[in-house]
């Protein structure tokens, strides 16, 4: 009995002396490794459209006109600026009437507005309100003939599509000669909204 006892724990103990045998060659047996690794940066830029500084010629919208009488027009400027860092596909304007009147809901004999770009900034003539412009370059039409609300319209031959440059643009609103009696006594507030959208997707 006693023999068999020692006969077994000698083959345990050969048995474990083994497995750590195998442990040991496991932990010291090695392989062949390599990395590398880059960095980059990307950020992505900006979309911002403005318009010029109120008070001066860079942006005279905000100036009322009253009194005015069928035939009349009314003049104002004012810069479109892209400040952002991305060009543009388009510039659209939408006009509404927060305050509103047959001035602007009659649209053949209400109010129709013209936009015209000159290629230096206008000459300004004339006092507040009643200013008038005249571009000693070129005139080009970035929106024709149109009563006065609308919505996403499209603006052509615009140079702010380009980042970081500025259209110097002429509004001319018009109450048509053919105004009847009925657009006596009215009143509309105009506001106007420049949206610009980012240039096709393109690989940077």
């Amino acid at each position: 009995m006693k023999r068999r006892s020692a006969t077994s724990r000698l083959l345990l103990s050969a048995c474990v002396l083994g497995v750590a045998a195998s442990i040991a060659g496991l932990a010291t047996y090695a392989t062949f490794t390599s990395s590398t690794s880059a960095s980059q940066s990307v950020s992505s830029g900006t979309v911002t459209i403005g318009l010029g500084a109120t008070g001066a010629s860079t942006n005279r919208l905000n100036i009322a006109a009253t009194n005015i009488a069928a035939g009349d027009t009314i003049q104002r400027s004012v810069d479109l600026i892209n400040s952002g860092s991305i060009n543009l596909s388009a510039i659209t304007l939408s006009s509404t009437a927060p305050t509103s009147s047959l001035l602007d809901t009659d649209t053949t004999n209400g109010l129709q507005l013209v936009i015209d770009r000159c290629s230096v900034p206008w000459t300004e003539a004339g006092t507040s309100p009643a200013f008038t412009y005249t571009c000693s370059g070129t005139t080009t039409s970035v929106l024709a003939s149109r009563a006065i609300v609308g919505s996403n319209l499209a603006l052509s031959n615009l140079g702010s599509l380009t980042a970081g440059a500025t259209d110097r643009l002429r509004f001319t609103l018009t109450l048509p000669s053919a105004a009847p009696n009925t657009l006596q006594n009215q009143s509309s507030v105009i506001l106007y909204t420049f949206a610009g959208t980012q240039r096709a997707a393109t690989n940077q």
